[in-house]
Parts: C-alpha cells; sequence; structure tokens
C-alpha cells in the first residue's frame, strides 16, 4: 500500500513526526488504581517465531485517500496465517454498572478500578490551566480567549497557534493521563471551550513513537475528535487490520502475533480442552465462530492423526464475514483447502464447511450438524462482538449461546478480553479503556523499538481502530463491547451451560508458551478459568463450558 497524501483534518497524523517529551506528573489528581494481583517472577527468554520476508509500511488514521466523506484504506500483501481483521484488543450486559465500570456478579479479575477520583476534577484542572497560564504568560494571556468558540459544521473548533505554542511550556508540569481524562469529562458536559483548550495541550503531550501512554494518549485523542465529528464509524471501517495477501509479506496481525502472546494464549487453551474433550472419539465436528485463516486447526489435526487406534474423521465448520475475505485475499474456500492439505499430509480423513456470515446471521441450517459426531465451538475473542439487548431486540449474543447449547456441544471454549466497555456510560467506558490499553501497550512497548514502523502501523491498524470504535461510536455502530468473565458466566449459565472443568495440561501449556515472552506476563488459575495478566492487570481471559 503506498501512503496517501495526510488529509487536512487535524486528525492522528498530526502527531507522527512530533518530538517526544519527557513528561514530569504535577499532581492535580490521584487516579485510584487497585491492585489486587502480585506478579511472580519468570524467566525472559526471546521468541523465536519464524514467517516470510515482509515490506512493511506505515501510515496514520489519515493517511488513506478520503473520497466522497469516507476514508478508504489500501491493502498491502501478506501472506496472513495467524488472525482475522479483528484484533483481541481489536473481537452486553442486561444492567449497566455506571457507577462501578468493573461491577460484575463475579468481578474476580483483578481489573484495577480507575479513574474514580479525577471524574469531578474537570473543573480543578481548569483553575489549574489557567493558574499555570497567569503564572507562565501573565494576565493578558489569550489562551482562554482563544477557546470561546462553538461547533461549526460539526469540526471541533481549534486552539490559536500562538495559544499553543504557549500552552506548550505547562506540558512538563501536567500529567497525560488525567489532561486525557479532563478533555472526556469536558466532551461528556459538552464544555466545548475547555475541550479546545485541553485538545490543544494533548496534541503537544503524545506521540506514536513515544512512551506507551503517550501512543495510546494519541489513539484516544483520535477518538475524542472522532465523537464530536461524528466519524468514529467510517475510522473504525477503514482502519479494519486487512492482513495483507501477499505470501511472501508479513500482517499486522503477525506482528502482534510475534510480539504479544494473546492470540497464541487463545489457540493453545482452546486447543488442549478440546483435544481432551473429543479424544477417542471416532468423528469429530468442531465450529469455530472466527476461523480467520483457520491456523489455529493445524496443530490440532497433526495432534489427532497420532490418536491410538487410528485418526478420526474432523469436519470443521468455519463462521467468519465477509471482512476477512480481504485479509485473506479470498474466500473460506482458501482455509478449506488449506487445512485439507495439512490433514492429507497427515492421513487425516477431513472436511471443511464454509460459513462466510456474521454470528448474528448464524442460524441452525447454517452449521450442517449431523448425529454421531462428537462437537466442540470455539468463540476466540468473538462474542463482544455480538449485540445484547441493550443494542438489539433480538439479543444475538444470548440467542447464539442458546443456539449452541441445543446442539449438545461436547464442549464451547471462551476466550475474552478481560475489559467492561459494554453498557457503561461514555467516561466511565473512557476510564477503562485508559487502562486497560495503557496496560497493553506496554506490554507491546518491550517488545520492540518505539520508532519501529510495523509497530506502528501493528498498532494503529489493530488496535487503534477498536479504541476509536470504543470511544467514538454509540449504539449499533459500537461493535466493541466487552465485557468481564463474571458477566460471560451469568450468560453462559442463563443459556443452560455449566463450567467445563480444566485440566493442568492447560496452565502447563500456557506457562510454557509464555516463557517466550516478558516476565510481566503472568497466568493464574482461578475457579476454573485462566487469567492472562500484565503485571497488575488482566487483559484476557479463557474457560470451557459444556
Amino acid at each position: 500500500m503506498q501512503t496517501s497524501e495526510h488529509q487536512n483534518s487535524g486528525g492522528i497524523h498530526q502527531f507522527y513526526h512530533q518530538p517526544v517529551r519527557k513528561l514530569e506528573p504535577c499532581c492535580l489528581s490521584e487516579v485510584q488504581v487497585l491492585d489486587n494481583n502480585e506478579c511472580p517472577s519468570n524467566g525472559i527468554q526471546q521468541t523465536h517465531i519464524s514467517f516470510g520476508a515482509y515490506n512493511e509500511q506505515y501510515f496514520t488514521l489519515e493517511s488513506a485517500p478520503v473520497s466522497a466523506g469516507y476514508i478508504v484504506c489500501d491493502s498491502s500483501p501478506s501472506d496472513g496465517s495467524v488472525s482475522s481483521n479483528r484484533s483481541p484488543f481489536s473481537p452486553q450486559g442486561s444492567q449497566s454498572y455506571l457507577s462501578d465500570p468493573h461491577h460484575s456478579p463475579d468481578n474476580v479479575s483483578g481489573s484495577p478500578l480507575s479513574g474514580s477520583s479525577v471524574v469531578d476534577d474537570g473543573n480543578e484542572l481548569r483553575h489549574k490551566l489557567r493558574e499555570l497560564e497567569l503564572s507562565l504568560l501573565g494576565p493578558d494571556s489569550d489562551t482562554t480567549d482563544s477557546c470561546n468558540c462553538s461547533f461549526r459544521s460539526g469540526v471541533l473548533p481549534q486552539v490559536a497557534s500562538n495559544s499553543r505554542w504557549k500552552m506548550g511550556e505547562m506540558i512538563p508540569r501536567l500529567d497525560l493521563k488525567q489532561v486525557l481524562v479532563a478533555c472526556a469529562k469536558a466532551v461528556s458536559e459538552n464544555d466545548m471551550s475547555m475541550t479546545a483548550e485541553l485538545m490543544g495541550l494533548l496534541e503537544q503531550m503524545v506521540s506514536v513513537t513515544g512512551e506507551p501512554i503517550q501512543r495510546l494518549g494519541a489513539y484516544m485523542l483520535e477518538g475524542l475528535r472522532a465523537r464530536l465529528e461524528s466519524s468514529g464509524s467510517i475510522i473504525y471501517k477503514a482502519l479494519k487490520c486487512k492482513e495483507p495477501t501477499g505470501p511472501e509479506l508479513l500482517s499486522y496481525m503477525h506482528i502482534l502475533y510475534q510480539i504479544c502472546p494473546f492470540y497464541k494464549f487463545a489457540y493453545m487453551s482452546a486447543n488442549v480442552v478440546i483435544g481432551e474433550a473429543i479424544k477417542n472419539e471416532p468423528r469429530i465436528h468442531i465450529i469455530d465462530f472466527q476461523i480467520a485463516q483457520g491456523s489455529q486447526w493445524v496443530s490440532l489435526i497433526q495432534a489427532l492423526a497420532c490418536q491410538p487406534g487410528g485418526p478420526p474423521f474432523i469436519r470443521i465448520t468455519g463462521v467468519d464475514d465477509s471482512d476477512s475475505a480481504y485479509a485473506r485475499g479470498g474466500g473460506l474456500d482458501m482455509v478449506g483447502r488449506r487445512l485439507s492439505k495439512v490433514a492429507e499430509s497427515c492421513n487425516v480423513p477431513f472436511e471443511f464447511h464454509p460459513a462466510g456470515m456474521s454470528g448474528c446471521e448464524v442460524e441452525l441450517a447454517d452449521l450442517r450438524i449431523y448425529q454421531g459426531e462428537a462437537l466442540a465451538v470455539n468463540f476466540p475473542y468473538m462474542l463482544h462482538h455480538m449485540p445484547d439487548e441493550s443494542v438489539s431486540t433480538r439479543n444475538h449474543r444470548d440467542r447464539l449461546l442458546r443456539l449452541i447449547k441445543s446442539l449438545r456441544p461436547k464442549v464451547v471454549t471462551l476466550v475474552e478480553q478481560e475489559s467492561n466497555t459494554n453498557t457503561s456510560a461514555f467516561l466511565p467506558r473512557f476510564i477503562e479503556t485508559l487502562d486497560y490499553y495503557n496496560a497493553m501497550y506496554e506490554s507491546i512497548d518491550v517488545a520492540r523499538p518505539r520508532d519501529d514502523k510495523q509497530r506502528i502501523s501493528a498498532e494503529q491498524h489493530c488496535v487503534a481502530r477498536d479504541i476509536v470504535n470504543i470511544i467514538a461510536c454509540e449504539g449499533a455502530e459500537r461493535v466493541e463491547r466487552h465485557e468481564l468473565l463474571g458477566k460471560w458466566r451469568s450468560r453462559f449459565s442463563m443459556a443452560g451451560f455449566t463450567p467445563y472443568p480444566l485440566s493442568s495440561l492447560v496452565s502447563v501449556a500456557i506457562k510454557d508458551m509464555l516463557k517466550d515472552y516478558s516476565q510481566n506476563f503472568w497466568l493464574q488459575e482461578r475457579n476454573g478459568a485462566l487469567y492472562l495478566s500484565w503485571k497488575n492487570r488482566v487483559l484476557a481471559t479463557s474457560c470451557a463450558w459444556v
């Protein structure tokens, strides 16, 4: 993909060539963080994963050409073999816990409660900004007056350049997290003067080549702008992480696969559970609700080929919507041919059934269920994309679970992000997103240099799009709707499922895999589920049901 000319709409491209500033926080208010987990120490080893050569280019949220008011995102080639176009940090509840964004029937995740003491600090921060301005610039400063304006044509007014330059002198005395939350609070209160002033500050504090919080701040600022300009859905659709199609090139998702254990955590935990549940079955049917390129099932097919008594007949139904066809460079038939070749090489009887549709569209007839087959169902970072009762009267999230339960599967595996962004109001959702993705950006930071263009592209196209969607969109357009494991437990229980116990082999396999990553990643098994954490923040959970 060729880098296009930057658009002149005040977006994220402004931050690409900004110098990275060293921030020395001035404690205007405290961000409360409750750390419930202790981080054990593990050895650090380097990851050794071999992929083809790549030809990576990087661009910004607004570097793609705009046509007819829509952002068009070109593709770049790769042989993508890891995941779909959705990032896990990409894939509702019947109640909205606005006072406690982490409330759940079973909040045992250790997810921190963050930002509770900054929600009401907007006025304090505003006064502090004014005090700093007066002390630095004198009583005749025009900073405040320059922001006293309103929306015109839905575009946020910009602070005058000379005012921005003056406000830049205050940056070393401000805390980036606090300014982000204060800006979100101003947006939520429709305080456009304060919003413009804080956005002017933030533009000088963030950088996609900076510290994790600076990189995250760049995309959260873009999300705020998109919310004000009602462009969040357009950006989200344009920035779908399309795995490039060339056979010799890496995709952005491959980069994340290399430097983060999230996908391996999902693949390995599900495969071990499914392998045990269907052991010695003569006929097996696996339904994967986010088949992507089918990479997850290569190792399972190879393992089942060595089953005592001979390999079983394996049939895989791959569900994936049309958005992933571009990532693969073709339809689900490509996945079928690839897996068929693997099965043939192992002398395993195999059949692939493509179901090219969204999970919302899946009905019983689409799954081709036959008697005499041991059924396993896989939900990898996928269910949080299904709208629930707060979005649609059909409540596809619970409808899909009831449908699967009616099939009497041997096991159902669920891997999801441990975050609560489904029904929360905007400001608590913003604070939760800031806390969650800051941990994720920190985990990426240890694996690649900060000016690495491949990392920048991966973060932008596979992570930033999810952040923008969470912050900028509402209703049906907000498809990134995560829930805590406690809520997923309630949903599965209401659908008639009971927990499937995890054997020790699952945690052993994951812990062995984590040896290739930073020691700040760690695993805990609790109440029949696995929790993958970065330091004190749980990022993903894995569990099984029957």
